[in-house]
């Protein structure tokens, strides 16, 4: 039977990754997003509005997807309205293929602000956690879009005898422009700048995740993950730790990544030094930096998202994500960090996004 994707949010860093694995597979892919990707040979793009249920109704006509990939999220202002906003995108999207009664299977990519608290109280002491986190952790007892959009989705699949799953992947590794949550262009962009300008490549966050232990999720790794629990019995209805799978001090990948750079690091003085406070003023730089070097992107704001990685990285406890519920049910994929991060590089250079 002919299985048809709809990824949706097809331009993001798990979304892309996830079309072309899907289509390395042989499924017929769509790609929805409000510009969608042209670049991805095979993947058929579906330019719409998820705030807009007219806008979805007509740019889904013809399409009956049997396995939706949800990979989109809008940030707001407050979390009221991260809820508002992005539980109505499920909501609509979901309302309008419903009377199609074609799909079969709704996974959801969420992540580990699921255990760790939305942005207004990320990792804020009296929410933290039991390290290593596992999917049978309680909800926090505060508002988080991610429940929102969750609930969305068990409704829906009540209503039109869907499976689903959940995927919570901790901070994500991979290519993307225009990304509102990307460490691995971020970290790549400021040794970049440290390169040029011979400035140090100085560690941003706390002394908890200096020194303690934590892991990360290889985009690449995500995408085989969402396609392996959309097509496997024993993991429907299901929610899912998705990590590389190994366990890394960021006091010693944080040398790795400058000497890949030929730049001189710096580990944790005694305080936070936010990466946001030290790219403020950097957009005129790298402007000049990529004419020098002719790259793809000149503003920084579509590469760097330092406000993320100082959230990821500021964090006052280590963080470790738990896979053994994936592994016991033969989801065996494994991924080195410091090669995500090297493979990435290569990428963005080969790109033309990094000198």
């Amino acid at each position: 039977m002919n299985q048809i994707a709809l990824v949706v949010g097809s331009s993001g860093i798990v979304g892309s990754n996830l079309a072309q694995e899907l289509l390395s597979q042989g499924w017929t892919t769509f790609g929805l997003a409000r510009n969608p990707k042209t670049d991805v040979p095979g993947l058929q793009p579906v330019a719409a509005d998820l705030q807009s249920p007219e806008s979805l109704q007509a740019a889904l006509a013809d399409i009956a997807p049997t396995h939706v990939f949800f990979t989109s999220w809008m940030r707001q202002e407050t979390e009221a309205e991260n809820i508002r906003v992005n539980s109505a995108m499920v909501r609509n999207l979901l309302d309008v293929l419903s009377p199609k009664k074609s799909v079969q299977h709704v996974a959801l990519v969420t992540g580990l602000k699921h255990y760790l608290g939305p942005f207004e109280a990320y990792a804020k002491d009296g929410f933290l956690p039991e390290t290593p986190l596992r999917e049978e952790h309680p909800r926090l007892d505060m508002e988080n879009f991610y429940y929102a959009q969750e609930d969305e989705v068990y409704a829906a699949a009540e209503r039109d005898s869907f499976t689903w799953s959940i995927h919570r992947p901790h901070t994500i590794i991979g290519k993307a422009v225009g990304n509102l949550m990307n460490m691995g262009t971020t970290l790549a962009v400021y040794a970049s700048i440290c390169k040029e300008t011979g400035r140090p490549f100085r560690w941003p966050g706390s002394e908890a995740q200096w020194n303690g232990l934590s892991d990360v999720t290889d985009a690449r790794v995500l995408a085989k993950h969402l396609v392996w629990a959309a097509t496997t019995e024993a993991a429907r209805n299901e929610a899912f730790n998705v990590v590389n799978g190994e366990y890394f001090r960021w006091n010693k990948l944080w040398k790795q990544l400058a000497q890949y750079f030929g730049v001189e690091a710096i580990g944790y003085e005694g305080s936070i030094q936010p990466l946001e406070v030290e790219l403020a003023n950097d957009g005129p730089l790298w402007q000049q930096i990529a004419e020098k070097y002719n790259l793809a992107e000149p503003n920084l704001e579509r590469l760097a998202s330092a406000w993320h990685t100082d959230l990821d990285l500021g964090r006052p406890i280590e963080v470790m994500t738990d896979m053994s519920k994936s592994r016991q049910l033969g989801f065996h994929v494994y991924q080195r960090t410091d090669e995500s991060f090297f493979d990435l590089f290569e990428q963005l250079r080969k790109d033309r996004l990094i000198p």
